[in-house]
């Protein structure tokens, strides 16, 4: 996956709380096992009316934020059930960054392993960004991993926590897959050993 080590951009304010996966994915779009092309669908329900046409009044359909890559968002980010879908849409979109007051587990760890950053923050931070958010395309923020920071429009950083093994994987585009390959030699050499000694396995 792709590194994740500062993010400078668009935020878009979702000021919505307890916004689930089938929100952000609905169900009829789960059938794909592809990571690619489900960014169309993103927020189906909220961004398309029942004739397939943009509701203008929904902030990724507004001008200001088509090219958004931050999320500013509502308490309890991601509940619902557990699909990986909801941060495989998020990321085609290109949302890079998700910043609630909280998420849900499963989703959160989901993020994770897509290399998408979720930023848990206080509720006073989320919404002095809410409000830089809202400013539109003029008020970009940006969002160091390094230094585990977001920053705002007017300067103000706030920092944030994240586990230091996750930041790792993150800052070096690690996914699950990527950890194991990292351990490449000793698997082979240990495959090796294995065929010398057990050569009947």
């Amino acid at each position: 996956m792709d590194k994740f080590t500062t993010l400078t951009g668009i935020a878009a304010p979702m000021p919505l709380v307890n916004i689930d996966t089938d929100m952000i994915i609905p169900k009829q779009f789960l059938k794909t096992i592809k990571r690619s092309g489900l960014g169309v669908n993103l927020f189906d329900e909220m961004r398309y009316d029942r004739d397939g046409n943009e509701i203008p009044d929904f902030v990724l359909n507004r001008p200001a934020y088509r090219d958004a890559q931050i999320l500013i968002a509502g308490d309890n980010f991601g509940c619902g059930s557990s699909r990986e879908h909801a941060p495989w849409a998020l990321l085609d979109f290109g949302i890079r960054c998700v910043v609630s007051t909280s998420f849900a587990d499963i989703f959160f760890n989901n993020c994770f392993k897509n290399g998408i950053l979720p930023v848990v923050l206080p509720q006073e931070a989320v919404e002095a960004l809410m409000r830089d958010a809202e400013k539109g395309a003029n008020a970009r923020l940006t969002v160091d991993l390094a230094s585990q920071t977001v920053t705002g429009a007017d300067g103000t950083a706030y920092g944030f926590d994240i586990d230091p093994f996750r930041k790792h994987c993150l800052m070096n585009g690690l996914d699950d897959i990527g950890l194991t390959m990292e351990k490449a030699p000793a698997i082979d050499a240990f495959e090796g050993a294995m065929a010398q000694s057990r050569p009947w396995i």
